[in-house]
């Protein structure tokens, strides 16, 4: 979350304006301040109305517009900001940042800001591969301007090569990193597993479970973000994996329990999120069993239990748990701690409504080994992933 974060986002005139609308909406979403610089250019492709409408603040295009507080206004959105952001920038403002031409409000506000700056180049292929605008991002860099690598595809002009405006959720995601300033996990290698595993039954059906994955993948984005180097070892899901992650895919039970114990001796913290199937079918069919009139009955066999077999040979490590339940939440939980020697073990109940298994939220409980238990508000599980690393780095 970027709760109290202010966010300058300047939006110069390229085709790519128009994404720079999703970027304000979703850093919103995470509850950041945004304020919108124009260059004249960029009011051509997109009005300042949609910008104003989403950031919920006045869009400054015009330099000498009479200011609507008594200050100046690109000396104070300068101070204000906690990261300067230029989506898409093009070579033209990337050429006049280098060559210290301010002209606008935009060139302006950017060299009088001492807070980090992100550029996001969008342009024509051969634009991005002349020398000249190569030689002025080197330039930039060198001053420790901060840039987001351009993806490659068709271009609007028809061109297909490297220059289309970086993803937006990946812009989103370089500035969440660059603020994320508590790194008290520097140094720190963090195993995260996550999502469901899938038992084959035959060559077109399996057993899984209701796991989306997105718990896992909130503690990996937030270790990252805190510093660590973080493997995540993941089951079959529909999302986007945290960039500057080590990932492993997995499929099955025994996939995921070799993966683990490939990687094990590097990690300094285990994380478990991954809702693993218990069983699995005692045989696997190598075709496709042809339905009947009768009924199939499918026999199954105990799989290997992945977290146990971590807590034996766990050492001085910190190993973590999950716990998916529908009764007796604590009892169950606890249980599991000890079984499974576990440092602590986060329980959730997946039967209340909007928490749990798909949800964006979750309703958990912590219970650490000796025996204390923080009970948490339902939030967001980006949020929970963070409560869990706050209260990781507790344990001796």
């Amino acid at each position: 979350m970027l709760s109290g974060k202010n966010i300058v986002l300047g939006v110069s005139g390229g085709i790519a304006a128009y994404k720079a609308l999703d970027i304000v909406s979703k850093l919103k979403k995470l509850n950041a301040n945004v304020d919108v610089i124009m260059t004249s250019s960029a009011a051509e492709f997109i009005k300042p109305l949609s910008f104003q409408a989403l950031s919920q603040n006045p869009v400054i295009i015009d330099m000498f517009e009479e200011p609507k507080q008594w200050e100046i206004q690109h000396i104070s959105l300068a101070k204000k900001a906690d990261i300067f952001v230029i989506a898409p920038a093009t070579a033209n403002i990337i050429g006049k940042v280098a060559n210290g031409i301010a002209d606008d409000m935009l060139s302006t506000t950017v060299m009088a800001t001492k807070a980090p700056v992100l550029l996001a180049p969008a342009m024509n292929t051969n634009m991005y591969e002349s020398p000249i605008v190569k030689d002025n991002i080197h330039k930039l860099k060198k001053y420790g301007y901060l840039f987001i690598e351009p993806a490659s595809g068709r271009l609007a002009c028809g061109d297909v090569g490297k220059g289309k405006l970086p993803d937006v959720s990946d812009i989103v995601d370089e500035i969440s990193l660059i603020l994320y300033s508590n790194k008290d996990y520097n140094g720190k290698t963090v195993l995260v597993t996550a999502g469901p595993t899938q038992e084959e039954i035959d060559p077109v059906r399996y057993i899984s479970n209701h796991s989306s994955g997105k718990m896992g993948y909130a503690i990996a984005e937030a270790a990252r973000n805190r510093g660590a180097e973080v493997i995540l070892v993941t089951g079959p899901v529909a999302l986007i994996p945290p960039r500057y992650v080590q990932i492993i895919n997995v499929t099955s039970n025994a996939d995921m329990y070799n993966a683990v114990m490939d990687v094990y001796d590097r990690c300094d913290i285990i994380i478990k999120a991954a809702a693993v199937a218990d069983y699995k079918p005692a045989e696997a069919f190598k075709h496709k069993i042809k339905k009947t009139d009768e009924d199939l009955n499918l026999s199954l066999k105990k799989n290997i239990d992945i977290l146990k077999e971590l807590g034996k040979i766990k050492g001085s490590k910190i190993l973590v748990g999950f716990a998916a339940e529908t009764d007796d939440l604590i009892n169950n939980a606890k249980t599991k701690i000890e079984k499974k020697n576990l440092d602590m073990i986060v329980a959730n109940d997946v039967t209340v409504e909007g928490s749990g298994f798909k949800a964006d939220e979750n309703l958990a409980s912590i219970i650490k080994r000796d025996g204390e238990i923080l009970s948490l508000n339902k939030m967001s599980k980006s949020e929970l992933a963070h409560k869990i690393l706050d209260i990781v780095k507790t344990i001796n």
